[in-house]
């Protein structure tokens, strides 16, 4: 009698374990949701991006800075050609002590009357000055007296003489001794006293339809030496060798002399 052999079932047996991951349970449990194989959520740096939008800021930065300066060479070279800007000058006239007197308690009495002669050589430039302070002071700074120039309108092609008078005020200065004396040797010296006169205000420029801010101006004169005078009568200073050195910023342009 033989044996028959019997073909084995299509579907194989499968175990719970298998049957429960092709059938998932909904809704899924926590150790789905949660299990130990799902990535962990990094997130991701913008450093890179905030590096480039930095170099990008300073880049285009830079561009504009260059471009300021270079409009503004470029409106300084034309204003230039269309106008030919002068600096003023500035000369003193004339320098008359009437009175230079130094007190036996070491005060410092003063009156002097000053001349100054202010030249706009420019032709189509026009200068607006406030009101001018004026210092006269004699070797290592000793300070003689104190004065004033009006404000004034220079005109193109123009030359203002200005007047003031220089005195020690009603509170005299009081002269350390070393001071009192060099003032007296120097007076009574037959080449004189030096003596040095600085002015100091503010000034605006007027070119056609453009206007500057008011600037400061600053002119220092020296060269000039003065004698006491005897009796009543005055004295005039040597100014023949006065030279004044005049120093004048603007926005546009920058002047020193």
């Amino acid at each position: 009698m033989t044996d028959r052999v019997y073909p084995s079932s299509k579907h194989p047996a499968t175990t719970p374990s298998a049957a429960a991951a092709a059938n998932p349970s909904f809704p899924p449990t926590k150790a789905q949701r949660y299990g130990a194989a799902r990535p962990l959520y990094r997130p991701q740096t913008k450093r890179h991006r905030r590096r480039s939008c930095c170099c990008s800021c300073f880049l285009w930065t830079t561009v504009a800075i260059l471009l300021i300066l270079l409009l503004a060479a470029v409106a300084s070279a034309i204003i230039y050609v269309l106008y030919r800007p002068h600096r003023p000058t500035f000369t003193v006239s004339s320098l008359k002590v009437s009175t230079l007197n130094i007190t036996s308690s070491s005060k410092l009495i003063t009156n002097i009357s000053l001349s100054i002669a202010a030249k706009n050589p420019n032709k189509k430039l026009v200068f607006t000055y406030n009101p001018i302070t004026v210092s006269l002071t004699a070797a290592e700074g000793v300070e003689i007296g104190h004065g004033s120039f009006s404000s004034f309108v220079h005109g193109t092609k123009n030359t203002t003489h200005l007047k003031a008078a220089i005195t020690s005020g009603r509170n005299s200065q009081e002269l350390d001794d070393a001071s009192a004396e060099r003032l007296r040797t120097g007076l009574k010296s037959k080449s004189g006293l030096p003596l040095k006169i600085k002015l100091e205000t503010k000034v605006k420029a007027k070119m056609g339809a453009l206007k500057t801010p008011k600037v400061g101006i600053r002119v220092v004169c020296g060269g000039i030496k003065a004698t006491a005078p005897k009796g009543k009568s005055a004295t005039i200073a040597s100014t023949s060798n006065a030279k004044c050195k005049v120093d004048l910023r603007l926005k546009i342009w920058k002047w020193t002399f």
